[in-house]
């Protein structure tokens, strides 16, 4: 990684500009500009006071990347699909960190902000607090900027002597300039020339990919540029796939939100990440997501004209598992992944699809297993070369393959009541639990909520002495508490103000009738809801709990 210094002047000059090495320009990646007039002119004070600027990353390239303009005069209609340039193979800079701030100089020096231009007080400059502006930087129009307000860019781009600009200002001002005014309009421009045109403040950090082809791949320039973004919006692989999609098909961004709202309806949480690693699948492309494989002849073009297919594949799916298995939302899906494989076989074979038993069986096992968690490329991969082969879905093969990759579907009871609170697996056993329970409602403050039976509060209270230090110890620890057994869902209604809260067992469940205690599993003897009978309230509830989900627990 090759470090540059270069003055400001310079480095605007390099901006849109192929003739300076290529020139820079942005990566489609990149989010539109966001910062205000405000913050442009904060940054043009932080330059005069030298405080020092973040250091800017680039990549050198010849790769064909969807790339647009730094944006000259800047308004919020403005579209970014006006300033985008075609894809070529020649020498070009993207600028990976940095946008704002380069964005900011080239409308402050070469643009312009909703019409106005940027204008400086000549005669600013005095004392101030660090947090207050010393040099004050505006957006007029023409008929606003009187003296003492100097259209900044005249002092930049300029060769002319202090003394020239100086008659102009007083020209401007109508009446002779005093001493003072003199003194600080001269150290004024004496400051200009020396941070913008003299001082090499702007470093940046060069990832070259043409004179050391080897050393960066693209996948490893969208990890830096992830990781150099981490601190501002969430930026993910699939923003860099997702442009090079839209290189050559420009409604794929109105196809994927319209996609991604009628997946998401219902309250889940599919990303693009998870639908552009599925067509790849789907395109039988592997599951592995790199960015060369969108470089491919005709991928991107199969997922244009595919497209509806693709999607209904999905949004079938998507239908299929919320229907059949009462998942109903994200918090009870632990892996998206785990549908990709069933997306496959509804794309590739629809009537095989139509026919297929026990496939909700094979979603909920693997997903309590976690047969899908950490690095699953190769199983999905797995799993789709064998329905592949069959051209059908088969349960007891996709077990196989799961068990052929070491992962275990083997869902012991300890394993099974393990799954308590905090667990990721939870909300899923309880939207097979209570599949009744509106999961996803209207309003997000009526959402059911998971509690303790017995309360932590009171559990917390209970204690025992020490054998070894003869001090008080805390009877039931977290896993003791949070157990699934020690788990129900209520409404919102219930467990807001004036609801469960810390009551006792005995008290809430004192009056409740037979059908509320069926629904929870909630053992009928009275004399286990006594706080002084938790652990046989618990052995009792597991085999109430064990006999709902024996069709799991003797499963597969």
């Amino acid at each position: 990684m090759k470090n540059h210094k270069e003055t400001i002047r310079k480095i605007v000059g390099y901006l849109n500009n192929a003739d300076e090495e290529g020139g820079f320009w942005l990566p489609n990646i990149q989010r539109p500009f966001v910062w205000d007039q405000q913050q442009i002119c904060r940054l043009f004070d932080s330059i005069l006071r030298e405080y020092p600027i973040s250091t800017l990353l680039v990549w050198k390239t010849i790769s064909g990347i969807r790339r647009r303009k730094f944006i000259d005069n800047w308004s919020g209609s403005l579209k970014l699909s006006t300033f985008y340039v075609p894809e070529d193979s020649k020498r070009k800079c993207l600028v990976l960190d940095g946008q704002q701030r380069l964005q900011s100089l080239y409308i402050g020096l070469c643009g312009s902000f909703d019409g106005r231009e940027l204008y400086f007080n000549a005669l600013s400059g005095m004392a101030a607090l660090p947090d207050d502006i010393k040099y004050q930087f505006d957006f007029l129009g023409a008929a606003d900027a009187d003296f003492p307000w100097v259209k900044f860019k005249d002092l930049v781009f300029t060769n002319r002597r202090k003394r020239e600009l100086i008659k102009d200002i007083e020209a401007k001002a109508d009446r002779e300039l005093t001493d003072d005014e003199v003194d600080r309009v001269d150290a004024n421009l004496e400051l200009i020339d020396r941070t913008f045109k003299m001082d090499e403040s702007i470093t940046y950090q060069e990832l070259d990919s043409i004179d050391n082809p080897d050393l960066y791949s693209e996948d490893d320039v969208v990890e830096v540029f992830i990781r150099a973004n981490s601190g501002g919006t969430k930026l993910e692989k699939s923003d860099l796939l997702f442009s090079l999609l839209n290189a050559t098909w420009d409604v794929a961004d109105n196809q994927m939100e319209v996609l991604l709202d009628t997946l998401n309806r219902h309250g889940f949480a599919f990303d693009r990440d998870f639908v552009l690693k599925t067509c790849l699948v789907l395109l039988d492309q592997g599951a592995q997501y790199e960015v060369s494989k969108f470089r491919k002849p005709g991928v991107r073009e199969s997922i244009e004209q595919r497209w509806d297919s693709l999607s209904d594949s999905i949004r079938a799916v998507v239908d299929f598992m919320r229907s059949k298995t009462y998942i109903q939302c994200d918090k009870a899906l632990p892996s998206y992944l785990a549908l990709i494989p069933l997306i496959y076989v509804r794309h590739h074979f629809p009537k095989a699809w139509a026919a297929a038993t026990q496939v909700e069986n094979f979603l909920v096992r693997s997903l309590l297993a976690g047969a899908f968690g950490g690095q699953s490329d190769r199983l999905l991969d797995a799993l789709v070369k064998r329905f592949k082969e069959l051209q059908r879905f088969d349960a007891e093969e996709g077990f196989h393959v799961i068990r052929s990759q070491g992962r275990s579907l083997e869902m012991t009871q300890d394993r099974f009541f393990g799954m308590g609170y905090g667990s990721k697996t939870l909300h899923l056993v309880l939207n097979l639990w209570y599949p009744a329970f509106t999961h996803v409602p209207a309003y997000d403050n009526n959402l059911p909520q998971v509690d303790h039976v017995f309360p932590q509060s009171r559990l917390k209270a209970i204690k025992d002495v020490s054998p070894e230090t003869g001090r008080p110890v805390m009877r039931y620890r977290d896993d003791a508490r949070n157990q699934l057994a020690n788990c129900m869902l209520l409404t919102r209604s219930e467990n807001g103000a004036g609801g469960k809260g810390d009551t006792s067992p005995e008290d809430w469940f004192d009056g409740k009738p037979a059908a509320y205690l069926e629904l929870h599993l909630i053992p009928t003897d009275r004399s286990l809801w006594s706080m002084d009978r938790y652990d046989d309230f618990i052995e009792v509830r597991k085999q109430l709990i064990a006999d709902r989900f024996n069709w799991l627990l003797t499963g597969a």
